[in-house]
């Protein structure tokens, strides 16, 4: 109950990002929030750099992926030029964007991946237990045992292990690391 009130009252914009296509995190967070009192102004959906690096299918180069880091501050500018002027931009809010993330998302990429969630390979080889993927998964899905990393079964496939172990040692949808993708080389 404490948290019901949190936002009552409370003017949000809704920034959400997405990978391959746009859905519905903005419109979700904005059903949530509005359940606590919040008053939602308007949204923006944000294209982002890929954090799969472990499938070279699914890679861009570095150079596609400075583009996209670009283009999205260029519509974060515009976007809150706009927002200044009274007119907050609406995406990612209303039932079309709902629509396509429930069929484009949960639907489809739940099918997709629903079985990735123990699958994460910890190469015990290059492991040295260092233990920051433990500090940054928010799933607490990685622990240390016997120096070493292991998973419990909770990944939800956001890729900080992968993209910041120093010693390149997890991966997930492939075998092999090709980038560890860290927004840092796209700016």
């Amino acid at each position: 109950m404490q948290n019901k009130t949190k936002f009552m009252g409370k003017k949000v914009f809704i920034i959400a990002t997405m990978g391959l296509f746009s859905g519905d995190g903005t419109g979700c967070s904005a059903r949530l929030l509005a359940k606590c009192g919040a008053e939602i102004v308007g949204g923006l959906h944000l294209k982002m750099p890929d954090c799969i690096g472990d499938e070279k299918a699914l890679k861009k180069t570095i150079e596609e992926n400075k583009i996209i880091v670009k283009q999205a501050y260029i519509k974060i500018k515009k976007s809150a030029n706009s927002l200044k002027n009274g007119h907050a931009t609406q995406e990612g809010i209303g039932f079309l964007y709902h629509i396509a993330g429930l069929f484009g998302q949960r639907i489809w990429f739940y099918g997709k991946t629903k079985n990735y969630s123990d699958k994460l390979k910890i190469n015990t080889e290059k492991c040295i237990g260092c233990g920051i993927c433990t500090q940054l998964c928010p799933m607490k899905n990685l622990s240390i045992v016997d120096g070493r990393a292991v998973q419990n079964g909770r990944c939800t496939m956001c890729y900080r292990c992968i993209s910041n172990c120093p010693q390149q040692a997890i991966a997930l949808l492939g075998k092999n690391l090709y980038e560890q993708c860290k927004i840092e080389k796209y700016i």
